[in-house]
């Protein structure tokens, strides 16, 4: 009887005891202390490479960010004024003195003049933005351009125009560039006036990848535009014979 009984207990022990390790052992997982080593992960190994591939609902609500460059958010106009010419240096037979007198002069020439009281206005941008939409595998934009403009101490009330452009390149391929000769009407000289241009007519291929860049901003170096009219042509009478 008392085999028997230790044996009972014997077995029953070692059925509770496999049930504890079966219970430990699904609850451990791979990094568990009863882990045997089978399908253990390295920990220096590096992280699997991620898919590099844009989805496609990703690539249809991409719309590239507008960017102002440095140096075109501002533009300044200026009076012109007549340049005074430079006077003549009278020898006086030292060679050592007109030389330093031609120099001071020469320092004095390069000095750059204040401008501040020849301007006529500042304009500057202060926030763009943009809208896409997507058609027949064309890519069409809506650019637009916010910003003041700043009467200075030469202006006067009445139409200014800004040379704006918007571009949309992809690396180094234009694909897009316009420049715009905006018009706005200023009737407070006392005040700034606020504006918001807009270009429409922007479209470009779909984008397959977000590699596109957009930019907006004034281009001095951009032809001014002109008003005047086209001159008239005289025809020449044909001489009358008798």
């Amino acid at each position: 009887m008392a085999f028997r009984t230790l044996s009972g207990r014997f077995l029953a022990g070692l059925a509770l005891t496999g049930f504890m390790l079966a219970a430990a052992g699904c609850q451990s997982g791979d990094n568990g202390i009863l882990n045997l080593g089978f399908g253990k992960k390295d920990p220096t190994a590096p992280p699997p490479p991620q898919d590099p591939k844009i989805l496609a609902s990703q690539l249809n609500a991409y719309c590239p960010r507008v960017t102002v460059r440095d140096g075109t958010a501002f533009f300044n106009t200026y009076a012109n004024e007549v340049k005074k010419a430079k006077p003549k240096l009278k020898k006086t037979g030292d060679a050592a003195a007109d030389a330093a007198a031609q120099a001071a002069a020469d320092a004095a020439a390069a000095t750059p003049p204040d401008d501040s009281a020849r301007i006529i206005y500042q304009a500057s941008i202060a926030d763009v933005t943009r809208d896409c939409s997507r058609a027949d595998g064309q890519l069409a934009m809506k650019i637009a351009v916010a910003g003041k403009i700043v009467p200075g101490p030469k202006f006067t009330p009445g139409t200014i125009t800004m040379p704006i452009r918007t571009a949309v390149m992809h690396g180094t391929d234009v694909l897009y560039s316009q420049i715009h000769q905006y018009q706005v009407q200023v009737t407070d000289p006392s005040v700034a006036t606020q504006f918001v241009f807009t270009d429409s007519n922007v479209v470009v291929p779909a984008p397959t990848a977000q590699d596109y860049q957009v930019y907006a901003g004034y281009d001095e170096t951009a032809p001014k535009a002109t008003t005047d009219k086209p001159k008239k042509t005289h025809r020449k009478k044909a001489a009358t014979t008798n």
